[in-house]
C-alpha cells in the first residue's frame, strides 16, 4: 500500500465515522421535521381536526424534548475533556537541539511538524492531539495558537509528539530519529480535515462515556448521565470499526511515507527499541520497585536502563555488539539538562506505576544510585526483618527452644530456624501442609501460620500509611501535565500483582538471612542492575540463597540453608540490628 492509497483509505473510513454522527443528527431532527410537516398541514387546511391538533402538540413536545437531549448530549461531546497521557513536558527551550531534529526530520517526510515534544516513562512513542480547549490555555491576545501574529482565533494545532524517555538514553541520535520517522510522519494524515473531525468525534465520545461514569452523583444526576452514556456507547459501537479502520490506514500511510528515511537504520534501531524495552521492565520490577516500596524513588531512572543494557551486554554474549554503540552520542545529548528530565520522568514513572506523591516529601525522597544499597536495600531487610520479629513475638514464640538457655540479648536467626523447622514425624519426614491453591500455600503449618500473620501487618500498615481521598478533584498543577489526566485511581499500571502469602514469606526470611550476614559475616548491601538488591558476600554476589529459603518455608527443612550459613561464616544464634 502506498503513501497515496492509506491516506485515501483512512479519509474513506474518515467519512464513514462523519455519516456515522450525520445519521445521529438526522435522527434527533426527525420529531422536529414531523412536527414541522403537521404545522404546515394544518396551515393548508389539509390536516385538520381534533385527533391532527392533538398529534401536532404531542409531536411538538416530543421535538422539543429530543432537540433539547440532542444539543445537551452533543454540548457535553463538544466540552467533555478527552483523556490525555501523562507525559513530562519538554519546551522548546530546554532542548533545542531535539526541536530542532523533528523539524528537519519533518521537512525530510515533508509532513507538518509536531507542535511540541513531551516524555513519557515508558518505551513507545506515538502523536497526541492536544487541541482541545481544555488541553491548554488560549491563545494570547494578538497571536494565534502558533505564536504568529494576527486575529485572535483558534487554530489547529499539530499533536504533540511523545517519546519514550528511555529511548532518550539508550539510543543513539542517529537510531532515535530512525525510530521517530514514521511516527512523525503521522502529522500528515493528522492534518487532513475529515480525518481530524472523525477523529474529534471518536475522542468527545470517549470523554463523554467517561463523565457519564463519575460516580458521587445524585440521583436525578445519574439517571441523566446513565441516558447520555447510553447514547455515547451506541455511537462509539457505530463507528468502532470505521475509526480502527481509520487509523490502519493512518498508520500504513505514515509507515510508508517514512520507507524513505534512514530505512537501514530503522531495522537496527529496531532492535534497539525491543532491547531497550526489557531493560526498563526488569529495572522498574526489580529495582525500583523495592525502593518505592519503602517511599524512596531513584531519581535517575533512564539512567538506569544504560546501566542495566550494559550490563546486560557484559553477561549475555548475543548483546555484545550493543556495548560498543556507548562511545556514539546519545540522544539525551539533545537536551540541554538531561539530569533534570530524567529526574521528571523518575517521578512520574513512581507516580503512574507504583502511585506514590505528585511531589517530594519527607516520606518521598529521592534516592540516588551510589545511595541504593545503604538507604533502600539495607533498610529493605531491616524493615522486613523487624516485622518478621513483631509477629513471631504476636505467636508467642519464644527466643530460644531451651527454656533454660540465656536471652541471647536481641532477634536472632536461629529463632526463626527453629519456629520454621518442620519436627519429623515418628514414621519419617512430615509432608508440607496440602492446599488447593499451590501459589498461595505457604508450606508447612508453622509457615501458614507465619505467612498469615506477616500478610496482615503488612496490611495493617499500608493502611495506616494510605493517604485519605480527595473529597473533591485534585487542584490543578500537582505534578507533570496533572491538569490532563485523572489522578484518582493510581496506580494506572501496577506493575505486579500483590505478593502471595509464601512470596511475602520468603521475602522476609530471606531478609533476615541478609541481616545476620551483614551484621556477623561482614557482608554488604549491593545492587545488581538486572536482579535488584543483592548480598554479597567476600565481594560476590550470593546468587543461591533463594531455593534454600524455600527448602525451609516450604518442606521445613532448614539443612540447606544451615549449609550454607556455615560455609559462608554466618552465625544465627547472634543478635542483629533491626530498625
Amino acid at each position: 500500500m502506498d503513501v497515496e492509497a492509506g491516506a485515501q483509505a483512512a479519509r474513506t473510513r474518515a467519512l464513514a465515522v462523519l455519516r456515522v454522527r450525520g445519521r445521529a443528527l438526522a435522527v434527533a431532527l426527525l420529531p422536529a421535521a414531523a412536527t414541522v410537516i403537521l404545522l404546515a398541514g394544518g396551515s393548508t387546511g389539509h390536516f385538520v381536526g381534533h385527533g391532527w391538533d392533538t398529534a401536532r402538540w404531542t409531536v411538538g413536545a416530543l421535538a422539543v424534548v429530543v432537540l433539547l437531549a440532542a444539543a445537551g448530549v452533543a454540548l457535553v461531546v463538544a466540552r467533555a475533556r478527552p483523556a490525555v497521557s501523562p507525559t513530562v513536558p519538554i519546551p522548546e527551550e530546554s532542548a533545542p537541539d531535539l526541536y530542532r531534529m523533528v523539524r528537519d526530520l519533518a521537512d525530510r517526510l515533508d509532513v507538518p511538524a509536531p507542535s511540541a515534544i513531551a516524555l513519557t516513562p515508558d518505551c513507545d512513542s506515538w502523536l497526541e492531539d492536544r487541541t482541545h480547549p481544555a488541553h491548554g490555555p488560549p491563545a494570547p491576545k494578538g497571536r494565534d495558537e502558533l505564536g504568529s501574529p494576527g486575529p485572535h482565533r483558534r487554530v489547529p494545532a499539530a499533536p504533540v509528539l511523545v517519546i519514550g524517555s528511555p529511548f532518550l538514553w539508550w539510543m543513539r541520535v542517529g537510531e532515535l530519529r530512525a525510530v521517530l520517522a514514521p511516527v512523525v510522519a503521522g502529522t500528515g494524515p493528522s492534518a487532513q480535515p475529515d480525518i481530524a473531525a472523525a477523529r474529534r468525534f471518536v475522542r468527545g465520545l470517549d470523554a463523554t462515556v467517561a463523565v457519564s461514569s463519575t460516580a458521587a452523583r445524585c440521583p436525578a444526576t445519574r439517571l441523566v448521565c446513565a441516558g447520555l452514556g447510553w447514547v455515547a456507547r451506541l455511537l462509539l459501537r457505530s463507528c468502532r470499526e470505521h475509526a480502527a479502520l481509520m487509523e490502519r490506514g493512518v498508520a500504513a500511510a505514515a509507515a510508508e511515507r517514512a520507507q524513505a528515511v534512514d530505512y537501514g537504520l530503522r531495522i537496527v534501531a529496531q532492535e534497539q527499541v525491543g532491547l531497550a524495552y526489557a531493560g526498563w521492565d526488569r529495572l522498574l520490577t526489580r529495582v525500583a520497585l523495592p525502593a518505592w516500596r519503602m517511599g524512596r524513588w531513584p531519581s535517575r531512572l533512564d539512567a538506569g536502563v544504560v546501566a542495566a543494557l550494559t550490563e546486560l551486554s557484559r553477561r549475555d554474549r548475543l548483546a555484545e555488539g550493543f556495548a560498543s554503540r556507548l562511545g556514539e552520542r546519545p540522544a539525551c545529548d539533545l537536551l540541554e539538562e538531561p539530569g533534570l528530565v530524567d529526574e521528571a520522568a523518575s517521578l512520574l514513572a513512581a507516580r503512574l506505576f507504583h502511585g506514590g506523591p505528585a511531589e517530594p516529601g519527607p516520606d518521598w525522597s529521592p534516592v540516588a544510585w551510589q545511595e541504593y544499597p545503604e538507604e533502600v536495600v539495607d533498610r529493605t531487610w531491616r524493615t522486613e526483618a523487624a516485622r518478621l520479629h513483631r509477629v513471631l513475638d504476636s505467636l508467642g514464640v519464644r527466643a530460644t527452644l531451651d527454656p533454660a538457655a540465656p536471652d541471647p540479648g536481641g532477634p536472632t536467626l536461629a529463632r526463626v530456624l527453629d519456629h520454621l523447622t518442620e519436627p519429623a514425624a515418628p514414621d519419617g519426614p512430615r509432608e508440607p501442609v496440602p492446599d488447593e491453591d499451590a501459589d498461595e500455600a505457604a508450606g508447612t503449618e508453622c509457615s501458614a501460620a507465619l505467612a498469615a500473620g506477616l500478610t496482615a501487618a503488612l496490611a495493617r500498615e499500608e493502611a495506616a500509611a494510605a493517604p485519605p481521598a480527595p473529597d473533591g478533584p485534585a487542584p490543578a498543577g500537582q505534578g507533570p501535565d496533572s491538569a490532563l489526566w485523572d489522578d484518582c485511581a493510581l496506580p494506572l499500571f501496577p506493575l505486579q500483582p500483590p505478593r502471595t502469602a509464601r512470596e511475602l514469606l520468603a521475602d522476609h526470611v530471606r531478609a533476615m538471612v541478609c541481616c545476620a550476614a551483614v551484621d556477623t559475616a561482614g557482608a554488604t548491601p549491593g545492587l545488581d542492575w538486572l536482579d535488584g538488591p543483592s548480598l554479597l558476600v567476600d565481594g560476590e554476589r550470593a546468587a543461591d540463597l533463594t531455593p534454600r529459603v524455600l527448602s525451609l518455608i516450604e518442606e521445613g527443612d532448614p539443612a540447606p540453608l544451615r549449609a550454607w550459613l556455615v560455609e559462608s561464616g554466618i552465625r544465627p544464634e547472634k543478635p542483629v540490628r533491626l530498625v
